[in-house]
């Protein structure tokens, strides 16, 4: 069965405000999500990814473009409407204790977000203390924390908190912002499963935004590669890892660790500057770092172009 579109950005921008000018943050970014698939978002730190997830969520406001969810354009929603939208669009941020209120135990936490969608009241505190339990028990957290506070705990069991919180309101789309990058490597893989897990278990569409490929490799049906706010690849994954086509794009997997000393690897080490994001001028914003840039990289911005079915690339040289 053909799966649903579930959400579309079109032509997406952000740009902050400085007094140097304005810093291209998204610029322009394109893609869709079909139901239950994920969608994973690469770059180095600074690309735009992070910014990406949160205009799409609405926690910052676009300069230009669209954001279509289910059908409907959500950048026309007023306030209301989006505080309704909180049900089905979720975030997973990266730092799993910054994220969590301090003063408030695993069980407030997590239902918390119950009480403001108004599924419960907050004088059912048996129900509410029910369905904390339950999610406690969804993502691998022990009865005994119920009243514990984050402080008490580690970062995976910090981070399952959080994933917890957002399963309450059993959203649609989940917007995962490098949700494992503060754990240790062990805590990682079972973050990891866990999600994975609830993904086959409850159809959840993730957008997973991160700087490990090896992860998003793990995960993700299709990867979208952004560099200095801009999109230069997207593709399957399995196409990607095997065809890379933007120099970018083969410059990040050649930098994914090997864990063999002895296995020969020819890694891509890029030199040069990186242009500024403020004010770029129009052209491969890679172009200074690219080993195969030419005068026509320059001077004009790179479509974005399918070279072949679902693998589309922005490069002058292909």
């Amino acid at each position: 069965m053909e799966k649903k579109e579930l959400l579309r950005v079109e032509h997406l921008k952000k740009y902050f405000h400085t007094p140097a000018g304005s810093l291209h943050a998204v610029d322009d970014v394109t893609f869709t999500v079909k139901t239950g698939e994920t969608l994973g978002v690469v770059g180095e730190s600074g690309c735009g990814k992070s910014t990406l997830g949160r205009v799409i969520l609405r926690l910052h406001e676009p300069t230009a473009g669209r954001v279509f969810f289910e059908g409907y354009n959500i950048l026309q929603y007023n306030k209301e409407q989006i505080k309704r939208l909180r049900r089905h669009m979720q975030i997973i941020f990266q730092d799993p204790f910054a994220s969590l209120n301090p003063r408030m135990t695993v069980s407030e936490t997590i239902s918390e977000a119950l009480v403001i969608q108004k599924l419960y009241s907050s004088r059912d505190q048996k129900g509410l203390r029910k369905r904390s339990l339950e999610l406690m028990e969804m993502v691998g957290l022990a009865e005994r924390l119920v009243n514990t506070y984050p402080h008490e705990l580690d970062g995976g069991r910090r981070q399952r908190i959080g994933i917890a919180r957002v399963l309450a309101l059993n959203p649609k789309l989940i917007v995962c912002d490098e949700p494992v990058s503060a754990l240790d490597v062990s805590l990682q893989a079972q973050i990891l499963n866990l999600m994975q897990d609830l993904q086959d278990e409850l159809g959840f569409t993730y957008l997973f935004i991160t700087h490990d490929l090896s992860v998003v490799k793990h995960l993700s049906d299709d990867i979208l590669v952004m560099y200095l706010g801009q999109m230069v690849e997207k593709a399957p994954t399995a196409r990607l890892f095997e065809n890379p086509l933007h120099p970018y794009t083969r410059a990040l997997l050649s930098a994914i660790p090997v864990p063999d000393p002895d296995f020969d690897i020819n890694r891509t080490i890029l030199k040069g500057e990186l242009t500024s994001p403020i004010e770029p001028a129009p052209g491969c914003r890679f172009a200074k770092r690219c080993p195969q840039a030419r005068e026509s990289c320059l001077g004009a911005d790179i479509p974005f172009r399918e070279i072949e079915d679902k693998h589309f690339v922005a490069c002058g040289e292909i």
